[in-house]
C-alpha cells in the first residue's frame, strides 16, 4: 500500500470509529475512557487506534513518545472528532452511501490500484474494510462541518483584496512547512508560561545538535493535532499562513528551523521543509466567430442541421460571414455583434465548442457539430498568449485572506466546541 493509504488509514484509525458498540464487542471487558457529552470512547476504541499508529511506526518505535503521552495525544482526536460528529449531526449534516464509494474509489485511483486491491492490503494491515468505510464517512461528515462553518463565518471583500495588495504585502512562493507545538492553557500563569518555553527550547537544542529530527520531536513533543504525521503541514502558500508564520518562514533556508515563536495557543518551531517559487501564469486564448441553430419542439435535431449546413454552404460561396450571423444566428450573446465571441479560454463556450477550437487553425471554418443546445458554426479569427498574472494574483490574495480567516475561525470554533462539551477523561 502506498504512503497516502498508509496515512490516510492511521488517521481514520486515529480518530475513531463511529459505532462503539461495535468496538466493544472486540473485547470481553471494556472500559469507558472519555464520556464525550451523551457519549462514551471505549478502550477498544483507543487500543484499535494505538495499535494502527505502532504497526505504522513498527520500525522506528523511538520516535513515538511514552505509551501514555500517546494515549492522551489519540484520545483527544477521538473526543475531538466526536464532538464534531455531534454538532454536525445536530445541524443535520449527512453524508450518503455515494459519495462514500465516490471518495473510496478516488482515494484508490490517486493511489493507483483498484478498490478490490485496496480492501486486500487494509485486511493485510489488520483493518476491516467496513471500519474504514465508516471512519472515512466520519471524517467526511467532519469536513463537511468545517466547510459549512467557514462558509457562513468567513467573508472576504474587495476593500480586503485592494489593502491586500496596494501595501504588497502578498507574500510569493511556497513552502512545506513543519510545526512543534507546545501548549499552554489559556490565561496562563507565568510559571506555566516559563515551563512551555523551557521546554520549547530543549527542543530546539536537541534539533540544532542533530540529537533528533523534526518528525521524530513533533511525534514525541508537539501538542500540535498534526504531531503523529511528523509535524508536517504540507505545501503552503506564504501569503495563506497568518502573517507572523509567513514572515518567519520567509526568512528560512530549506531544512532550518525558527527561534521559539509565541502565539496564541502555546510555543511554535517552524521548518522550512522544501520551498518553490510562483510562476508567472499565461494561458492561451481564442478569439472566434459563431453560429447558433437551436434544437426545440419545433425545430428537431435534423432539420437544425440542414439550416446550418445550408449557412455554411452560403459562407463557402462568399456570403458574409457576420451578416448571417446577425440575420440567422440563435445565440442571444453573440448574434448582435456578427456571431463576435470575443477572446476566451478554449472551453469557456462549452466542451463542443471548446474541441472544435482547439481543432482549428486561425482563420479556419469549422464543420457544422452538435451540442446540447443545437447545431454550431465556428470560425476562429486568432489566438495569442495572455498573461493572468494579475486576475491571479487578485484570486490568490482573496485565497490568502480567506485561509487566513478559514484557519483562524475553524481553531476558534474547536477550542470553543471543546471549552463548551463536558467531557470526562477517564484514562488512569
Amino acid at each position: 500500500m502506498t504512503r497516502l493509504i498508509l496515512l490516510l488509514a492511521f488517521v481514520l484509525t486515529g480518530l475513531g470509529a463511529a459505532n462503539p458498540l461495535a468496538a466493544q464487542s472486540t473485547t470481553d471487558l471494556d472500559s469507558i475512557v472519555a464520556v464525550v457529552e451523551e457519549d462514551v470512547i471505549l478502550r477498544s476504541e483507543l487500543d484499535m487506534a494505538l495499535n494502527s499508529i505502532y504497526s505504522q511506526y513498527a520500525e522506528r518505535l523511538n520516535q513515538l513518545p511514552p505509551r501514555d503521552v500517546l494515549e492522551r495525544q489519540v484520545l483527544e482526536r477521538l473526543v475531538l472528532l466526536r464532538l464534531q460528529l455531534q454538532r454536525a449531526e445536530s445541524a443535520g449534516i449527512r453524508i450518503g452511501d455515494s459519495e462514500v464509494e465516490q471518495a473510496i474509489v478516488r482515494i484508490a485511483e490517486q493511489n493507483r490500484i483498484s478498490v478490490e486491491q485496496m480492501r486486500q492490503q487494509l485486511a493485510r494491515d489488520g483493518m476491516a474494510f467496513d471500519e474504514f468505510r465508516r471512519t472515512l464517512r466520519d471524517e467526511m461528515i467532519a469536513q463537511r462541518l468545517r466547510q459549512n462553518i467557514i462558509q457562513s463565518r468567513v467573508n472576504v471583500s474587495d476593500t480586503e483584496i485592494d489593502i491586500l495588495l496596494t501595501g504588497n504585502s502578498l507574500q510569493r512562493g511556497q513552502v512545506n512547512v513543519g510545526m512543534i507545538l507546545v501548549a499552554v492553557p489559556d490565561n496562563p500563569s507565568q510559571e506555566q508560561l516559563e515551563t512551555a518555553r523551557k521546554k520549547v527550547d530543549g527542543v530546539r537544542d536537541l534539533l540544532v545538535r542533530g540529537e533528533m529530527d523534526f518528525s521524530a520531536a513533533a511525534i514525541r513533543y508537539s501538542d500540535a493535532p498534526n504531531a503523529l504525521e511528523g509535524g508536517e503541514m504540507g505545501w503552503r502558500s506564504l501569503d495563506g499562513l497568518p502573517p507572523l508564520i509567513g514572515n518567519v518562514l520567509q526568512g528560512l533556508k530549506v531544512g532550518e528551523v525558527s527561534q521559539p515563536i509565541r502565539d496564541p495557543n502555546g510555543f511554535l518551531l517552524l521548518k522550512a521543509i522544501d520551498r518553490r517559487e510562483d510562476a508567472q501564469e499565461t494561458v492561451t486564448e481564442y478569439n472566434a466567430r459563431d453560429i447558433l441553430i437551436r434544437k426545440n419542439e419545433l425545430v428537431d435535431s435534423a432539420e437544425a442541421k440542414r439550416r446550418i449546413d445550408e449557412l455554411r454552404a452560403k459562407i463557402e460561396a462568399g456570403a458574409d460571414f457576420a451578416e448571417l450571423a446577425r440575420k440567422h444566428s440563435q445565440d442571444d450573446m453573440t448574434a448582435g455583434n456578427g456571431g463576435d465571441m470575443g477572446w476566451f479560454q478554449a472551453y469557456a463556450w462549452g466542451n463542443a465548442v471548446g474541441e472544435t477550437v482547439l481543432r482549428l487553425e486561425d482563420g479556419e471554418l469549422s464543420q457544422p457539430f452538435e451540442s446540447d443546445v443545437g447545431w454550431h458554426l465556428v470560425q476562429r479569427l486568432g489566438s495569442r498568449q495572455q498573461d493572468v498574472t494579475e486576475e491571479t494574483e487578485r484570486n490568490r490574495a482573496r485565497e490568502t485572506i480567506g485561509q487566513r480567516k478559514a484557519e483562524e475561525e475553524y481553531t476558534r470554533f474547536l477550542r470553543q466546541l471543546r471549552e463548551e462539551s463536558y467531557v470526562d477523561m477517564r484514562l488512569g
